[in-house]
């Protein structure tokens, strides 16, 4: 019966990693709103386990996905590496902040953005134009070279697109690591937030770019996580053989999809996170 267990679980993490993977690197939030409440609720791991997981889970979605989008040049590097600044110096801050301010009121704040996002992105789908329409280029983004051009295979065609409002992007990474410090969240969101709702970016390039970022924070705390015992490899291994193939199968799947479906799956993401994150302030999880 032990054996027939321990082969359920394995079988079971890797589906869940397989999971996690695909939906990961379609939306470019990562793996862990998947992965910690089965690993908790379904399988009655300790929390502190179940985010070590999320930590590895996020660092292989990106590694899996980043690959691909990188080969079919859907993500824009100049962009990823531009903004990683703001991220790692939020987080960064983040970490020596924890402690110093009310949880309840940043969980509520940061809820309340996320909310007002899903509603931006509502009213994008109601408008029928392309995600690259009517988007001028930004003085700052042109001078850092931050313009970018992918093919649309869903659309059939050659995308360019121009990136706006660099500053405003760069604050909203910049609260993206800080909310990750603080209040020890993957920011995933707030990355495909500051792309899309933000600097205006298509949402496949902002998805696909998000999956990179997200690798290059996660790995930066795993290390915390390994040192105090948070990550077991019985755990993370099977579950990041199975996000390295959904990662796969993720990116291929997302080439192929119209942005407006994407958006459409999007946004009952993105309300989910934020009424999780208001009522986490209150005490509640669900």
């Amino acid at each position: 019966m032990k054996v027939k267990h321990v082969i359920y679980s394995l079988l079971l993490m890797l589906g869940v990693g397989v999971l996690a993977g695909v939906f990961g690197a379609i939306l470019g939030i990562g793996g862990g709103m998947i992965i910690t409440p089965i690993l908790t609720l379904a399988m009655g791991l300790d929390i502190k386990y179940a985010i070590g997981a999320s930590i590895i889970a996020v660092i292989a979605t990106s590694s899996g996905s980043t690959i691909a989008y990188l080969k079919d040049e859907m993500l824009n590097l100049r962009v990823a590496m531009f903004l990683e600044i703001a991220t790692t110096v939020g987080a960064v801050l983040g970490a020596v902040l924890t402690g110093m301010f009310n949880a309840t009121f940043l969980f509520f704040l940061f809820g309340a953005l996320l909310i007002f996002t899903t509603y931006n992105m509502i009213r994008k789908l109601m408008n029928k134009n392309s995600d690259a329409e009517n988007v001028k280029a930004d003085r700052i983004a042109t001078e850092l070279n931050l313009n970018g051009t992918y093919y649309d295979k869903a659309l059939n065609k050659q995308v360019d697109y121009q990136v706006q409002n660099v500053p405003g992007g760069f604050a909203m990474m910049f609260g993206a690591g800080l909310a990750s410090g603080l209040l020890g969240i993957g920011s995933g969101a707030f990355k495909v937030l500051a792309m899309d709702t933000i600097m205006h970016m298509p949402l496949k390039p902002s998805s696909a770019t998000s999956n990179l970022m997200m690798g290059v924070t996660a790995a930066a705390s795993a290390m915390v996580y390994f040192f105090n015992g948070s990550i077991k490899a019985g755990i993370a291994a099977p579950l990041a053989i199975g996000i390295l193939v959904g990662a796969l199968i993720g990116t291929r799947i997302m080439q192929h999809l119209k942005p407006r479906l994407i958006r459409m799956i999007f946004v009952p993401v993105m309300l989910y996170l934020g009424v999780q994150m208001i009522l986490k302030g209150f005490g509640v999880t669900i």
